[in-house]
C-alpha cells in the first residue's frame, strides 16, 4: 500500500514579530539608562554689538498716474520736487554717492503701467542700489 501524501508548500502568511519585539525591548532598556546620563548641552551663540551708526532715510522715487517722475528725500524733509529721468539719476547720484546702503523705495499709483516701474528699477540698478523697495499701501477693511 501506498501512503498518498500531499506535498503542500503553502505560502506562509504570518510574520513572526517575537524577535522584533525584542529588538525594541533592549533599545527601550538602553536609551531609558542612557538619557539621565545625557547632560543638556548649552549653545554658545555670538554677540554682537549694536550699530552705532543710525540706518540713512529712504529715498522715495514717486510715480504718478500720468508716468511723470517725483523724488522725495526723507532724511531733508517730505518736499516732492517733480524731476524728468536724468535729473533722477543726478540727484540719487548725489544723494547715494556717500553712502553705498541707501535704501530707495519707489511709490507708484496703482494705474501705472507695470513698464514703468521696471524702467525706474533699471534705473536704480544702472546706479548700483542694491536695497530697493516697493511701497504699498495696507488694505482697508
Amino acid at each position: 500500500m501506498r501512503l498518498n501524501r500531499q506535498r503542500t508548500n503553502r505560502l506562509m502568511n504570518e510574520i513572526n514579530v517575537v524577535p522584533y519585539i525584542d529588538v525594541m525591548l533592549v533599545l527601550l532598556v538602553i536609551f531609558m539608562v542612557t538619557a539621565p546620563m545625557m547632560s543638556p548641552s548649552q549653545i554658545d551663540l555670538p554677540q554682537v554689538g549694536k550699530s552705532s551708526e543710525a540706518s540713512p532715510a529712504p529715498l522715495e522715487v514717486i510715480i504718478r498716474k500720468d508716468a511723470t517722475l517725483a523724488f522725495r528725500d526723507h532724511a531733508k524733509g517730505n518736499k516732492e520736487i517733480s524731476v524728468s529721468r536724468k535729473e533722477l539719476i543726478r540727484m540719487l547720484k548725489d544723494r547715494t554717492g556717500a553712502q553705498a546702503r541707501q535704501a530707495v523705495v519707489i511709490s507708484a499709483d496703482r494705474k501705472v503701467r507695470y513698464e514703468e516701474v521696471i524702467r525706474v528699477m533699471d534705473v536704480l540698478q544702472q546706479q548700483n542700489i542694491q536695497k530697493v523697495g516697493l511701497l504699498t499701501k495696507l488694505k482697508s477693511k
